[in-house]
């Protein structure tokens, strides 16, 4: 069960595990923000609402929106903005991209998966590509709070699991809550759905039990429907 918690209100006793969204005073934690409680690791409270924060080592979902030899400016949905060397999608036996052909390796507008590989003082945010996880075909992209990411991967991964299965979708889950999704349309659309659903009641009990139930739900009655369009025919 998630607890929620306001600025002020006691957490734990365990010091030493304080960590991001709250304080220490007279040897107990203490709420420093309105949000979750998250204490699987370190006693962290997740904002509600907020801006994306890149740290190094996250793995986000970018759009180019500039190209500015010798970078790729990039959109990570956070209120700074990224920059991809060209060295990033140089291919192999090539030792470096062009002057003025930069769009024709990655494009304003395409989507890419990369980690953040270094963020300074200033907030210059650099970029790696990640060629394993590439956005090609059909699909769609979708926007969540990115505090609600860790409630759509569930503890041990068990939600977008389960997402994926009943869904029949390909699910890519990065840390600044865009999600792409690809598939047949209809699964889709029902993954679409639930993933919003659970950005929205994330801070309920009892929400996994309700997911699957609805995933159920609905698998029935599209087995139900399919059997009696063959029945008519």
């Amino acid at each position: 069960m998630y607890k929620v918690v306001i600025p002020g209100d006691f957490i734990s006793e365990d010091v030493n595990r304080a960590g991001e969204g709250t304080y220490i005073e007279g040897g107990k934690v203490y709420a420093m923000r309105y949000g979750v409680v998250d204490d699987k690791e370190e006693i962290k409270v997740v904002p509600f609402v907020g801006k994306y924060q890149p740290a190094r080592g996250d793995v986000v979902i970018g759009r180019i929106t500039e190209i500015s030899f010798p970078y790729w400016i990039v959109d990570i949905a956070s209120p700074y903005e990224a920059r991809l060397h060209m060295s990033e999608a140089t291919p192999d036996g090539e030792k470096r991209i062009e002057f003025g052909s930069m769009h024709t390796y990655l494009d304003i507008d395409d989507l890419i998966v990369a980690k953040v590989t270094n963020v300074d003082p200033l907030m210059r945010i650099d970029l790696g590509l990640m060629e394993e996880f590439q956005l090609r075909g059909s699909g769609r992209l979708i926007t969540i709070p990115y505090t609600k990411v860790p409630r759509i991967i569930g503890r041990r991964g068990s939600m977008i699991k389960m997402l994926k299965e009943k869904c029949n979708c390909f699910i890519f889950v990065a840390k600044n809550g865009r999600i792409w999704i690809s598939g047949k349309e209809d699964d889709m659309e029902l993954a679409s759905d639930v993933i919003l659903m659970i950005a929205n009641e994330a801070h309920t009990s009892g929400l996994t039990d309700r997911v699957a139930s609805f995933l159920d739900s609905h698998r029935r009655i599209r087995m139900y429907n399919r059997k009696n369009k063959g029945l008519k025919r």
